[in-house]
């Protein structure tokens, strides 16, 4: 297990605003799938790529944000090189999610104000996380997972913002040569390597394991790190050989990390099934059947197949990683800003008092029964379906954002 120090941990009032924004657009993007046509869903509809970057850089990009602000100077034991600036990446990220959606759906005109403000937050990120890790004359395999997983989310926005730009018509270049650079640096190269690297911190921390070997973990890296490299070139030259290289290695690197949080969890002390644990356990199956519906696109060649894995890559895997890890770490900062001062002079409360038990619940079991609704909707082309799942998803999302608040107005 990890050694975690909270001396160099910002203020908890600068990460709030990424929870509770990153809590909002999930309730969004929820709400987005109501408006699924599942017998006309193509990757290149722009309701398709609108809901993609409402979920992943309004859900997922925030929260991440927040936690890496929170994580990487109390892993490295170091200050930030500039907290302050974390003050501006929220707003900058929120007003480009939100031009892009719009950019998508109604006017490509917004899409390269949306690309630029995004890429001026994700500089802004990247770069005050780049002289943070500089402060460290030795860095961790954590660290070097960030690092790796920023250079990888430069290059990723870099071609977003080409395409954006030639989407709208202000530049010409072939959007389908750099899909899957765009694609394969933001999801394989950024948040993949990054879930690998905290999660490698955040699930031995809460779940007490120790004593496991983290050469999977260096073998995952190492094989996301080449897939991406391989797709990015497979992608700029129109190497298709080379190109199904890099989906093989994707999908290996992803199990073998799938092992290694199995092994942790299997050797955890900690055996009670609480919300963190029952969240993960959907997690991680999510993305094993994710790659099993995406190995049988490759069999049948139906898109449905595709949609139906990224579907539950995306709200399966992603969303209750994140939502399970929520119900941990807000508790936790709350409790060490609000209440570890009172320790020895009054009656604190613990951190499992800190998380709306039968909430937390409702949410995960509402959230569950629509993301399988909705990934059978997707396989089987049910507009039923869809509207039952998006019901389920919708009131689940309602139940996370009122647990966020609730921990986070804790007292």
């Amino acid at each position: 297990m990890m050694k975690i120090s909270q001396d160099f941990a910002p203020p908890f009032k600068l990460i709030a605003p990424f929870f509770i924004l990153g809590s909002i657009f999930y309730l969004l993007s929820t709400l987005y799938v109501f408006s699924f046509n599942v017998n006309e869903l193509s990757f290149t509809d722009p309701k398709v790529l609108s809901f993609t970057h409402l979920f992943l850089l309004g859900f997922v990009m925030m929260i991440i944000f927040g936690a890496m602000a929170q994580l990487v100077p109390v892993v490295l034991e170091v200050g930030h090189f500039g907290v302050e600036l974390f003050y501006a990446i929220w707003p900058l990220l929120l007003i480009g999610t939100l031009l892009m959606v719009f950019g998508f759906l109604y006017s490509s005109a917004l899409l390269p104000y949306g690309g630029v403000i995004v890429l001026t937050s994700m500089m802004i990120f990247v770069g005050e996380i780049f002289l943070t890790i500089a402060k460290v004359k030795k860095l961790t395999l954590v660290m070097s997972s960030v690092l790796i997983s920023n250079t990888f989310l430069f290059f990723g926005i870099i071609f977003g913002l080409l395409m954006a730009l030639s989407y709208a018509g202000t530049i010409s270049v072939d959007i389908t040569s750099l899909l899957k650079a765009h694609v394969f640096s933001v999801l394989g190269g950024y948040i993949a390597i990054t879930i690998m690297g905290l999660s490698i911190v955040l699930v031995p921390m809460f779940t007490l394991s120790h004593s496991f070997s983290l050469r999977p973990l260096e073998i995952s890296i190492t094989l996301m790190s080449v897939t991406v490299v391989l797709a990015i070139i497979a992608s700029l030259f129109h190497l298709e050989t080379l190109s199904f290289i890099a989906d093989v290695l994707a999908v290996v690197a992803m199990l073998v990390y799938a092992y290694l949080i199995f092994i942790i969890y299997k050797i955890r002390p900690r055996k009670e099934n609480d919300i963190y644990a029952i969240s993960l356990m959907f997690s991680y199956s999510s993305l094993v059947v994710s790659i099993a519906i995406g190995l049988l696109y490759f069999v049948k060649g139906t898109e449905n197949y595709l949609l139906a894995s990224m579907w539950l890559l995306f709200f399966g895997f992603f969303g209750f990683l994140i939502t399970g890890h929520i119900y941990k770490i807000i508790p936790f900062l709350v409790w060490f800003e609000r209440f570890s001062p009172l320790v020895g002079k009054q009656k604190v409360p613990m951190l499992v008092d800190m998380v709306p038990t039968k909430s937390s619940q409702a949410q995960f079991v509402f959230g569950a029964v629509g993301v399988l609704l909705v990934t059978a909707a997707l396989l089987f082309t049910s507009k039923a379906l869809i509207g039952a799942g998006a019901s389920f998803l919708v009131m689940s999302a309602l139940a996370f954002l009122r647990n966020v608040l609730y921990m986070i107005n804790f007292k």
